[in-house]
Order: C-alpha cells, then sequence, then structure tokens
C-alpha cells in the first residue's frame, strides 16, 4: 500500500519538474503570417548555407579561369616560330662545297692526292731527260698557281655570303625578341645556332683552301731544289758540262 502511494508521488513529482524545465527554456521565436511560419533560425541557417554555396562556386570559377590561363600559356609556348632561315643557310653551304668542289688539278680526296703528290713531289725520277723535268717542274707551278686561285675563289664566296648571314641575324633576333611562347624562342636560338654552324663551315673552307695552296707551293719548292740540285750537277759533270757554241744575235 505504502509502495504504491510512493510510485504515485514520484510520478507526479516527476511530472512537475518536467513542466517547470519546459517553463524555464526559452521557446523559439517564430512568426506566423497568413498561414506562413517565419523561423528566423532556420532562416539564417539557410542564409549561411547560400553563402557557403556561393564560396564553393567562386572557387570553382577561379579554378576554372586558371586553367584556362594556363591550357592558353601552354599552347602559347607551343607555337611554331613563323620565321626560318634553313632554306638561304643550306644554299650559302651548298655554294661553299660547289667552290671546294671545283678544286683544280689537285682535287680534295685523299687517295687522289697520294697518288699525285707521290708522283710529282715525293718520288720525282731525276735520272729522266731534262725535257721531262722540266715538263714536271711546270706542272708543279701550275698546281700552285691553280690552287691560290682556287683559294681565292673561296675566300670570295664566303664574303659573299656575309650580306645573308647578316640579314639573318636580324631576322631571327627579331623573331626572338617578340617570341609568344618558350618554343618559338628556342627555335630562334637553334637557327641563329645553325647560321654559327654555316659561318664555321666558310672559316674552315677559306682556312683549307688557303692552306692547301701553301702546302702546294711549299712542295714545289721543296721538289724545285731537289730538281735544282740535279740539274747542277749534270751542268758540272765532267765530259758533260757546259759547252760554249757560237750565237749570233743579229740576222743578215
Amino acid at each position: 500500500m505504502k509502495s504504491s502511494r510512493f510510485r504515485s508521488s514520484l510520478a507526479a513529482g516527476a511530472a512537475i519538474l518536467s513542466m517547470t524545465v519546459t517553463a524555464l527554456l526559452p521557446a523559439p521565436a517564430y512568426a506566423q503570417f497568413g498561414g506562413i511560419v517565419y523561423d528566423p533560425t532556420n532562416y539564417s541557417q539557410n542564409i549561411l548555407t547560400a553563402a557557403r554555396t556561393l564560396e564553393q562556386i567562386n572557387n570553382q570559377i577561379r579554378q576554372l579561369q586558371n586553367q584556362a590561363t594556363s591550357l592558353i600559356n601552354e599552347a602559347r609556348n607551343l607555337q611554331s616560330l613563323p620565321l626560318t632561315v634553313l632554306e638561304p643557310l643550306q644554299a650559302q653551304i651548298r655554294q661553299t662545297q660547289q667552290l671546294i668542289g671545283q678544286a683544280q688539278r689537285m682535287a680534295y680526296n685523299v687517295q687522289q692526292i697520294e697518288t699525285q703528290f707521290a708522283a710529282q713531289y715525293k718520288s720525282i725520277d731525276l735520272t729522266q731527260p731534262q725535257r721531262v723535268l722540266v715538263q714536271g717542274a711546270q706542272d708543279r707551278w701550275q698546281n700552285s698557281v691553280a690552287a691560290f686561285e682556287d683559294a681565292l675563289k673561296v675566300q670570295a664566296g664566303a664574303v659573299s655570303n656575309i650580306e645573308g648571314a647578316r640579314s639573318s641575324i636580324n631576322s631571327l633576333v627579331t623573331a626572338s625578341q617578340s617570341a609568344t611562347g618558350a618554343l618559338q624562342a628556342a627555335q630562334a636560338g637553334n637557327q641563329l645556332l645553325a647560321l654559327q654552324s654555316q659561318q664555321l663551315a666558310d672559316l674552315t673552307a677559306t682556312v683549307v683552301s688557303l692552306g692547301r695552296a701553301q702546302s702546294l707551293d711549299a712542295a714545289n719548292a721543296a721538289a724545285a731544289k731537289a730538281q735544282a740540285r740535279e740539274q747542277l750537277r749534270r751542268f758540272l759533270a765532267p765530259g758533260r758540262g757546259y759547252v760554249p757554241t757560237p750565237a749570233q744575235m743579229f740576222r743578215n
């Protein structure tokens, strides 16, 4: 009996405590206008959610703009240089090669040089008749003259290429300074290196042609000394020396 009353009293106290707590808690603020319930808390949360969503959209827009800028820059870096001087440079190199290929008498060929040099300079048969020796000296002299002429032609060709090189340099430097991307700048630099290679080729051809002429002239001088000694020996040889003969300066 007492237990039943105690439980009834406990239940009544719990109900009173619940009503008291409910009375102390702040009631949610809301208003009703024409059947529409306005909840300020829900409204502020919606505004905060919309603001965050807008910020995310703005971030995505900025990312897309950055990606577009990066793609544009990459496209510029991949653009080829519209200027090329390769064909003029190749034409100048071909001209120099033609001049070298037109070398007279003794060409730029290792086997041919070995054969002709041995016959005309290195292994001269000094026992041959005087007429043959004189003809050999004449051939060697013509080799020297032709070599110097070839050197002058190559030098003239190199000089004529200077104006073309100047024009190419101006065009390439202008194109390099106005390059829109890394590829164009690199291509301009590569063509400048090609131009430098062409000038080095002209310089090499000039030096080689002049060296060839000087070498042939020195070889001619050495062979001439050997032949002169033999001719002097023949001139002073007993029984074969100089025999004076009457000479007539004027005819009647």
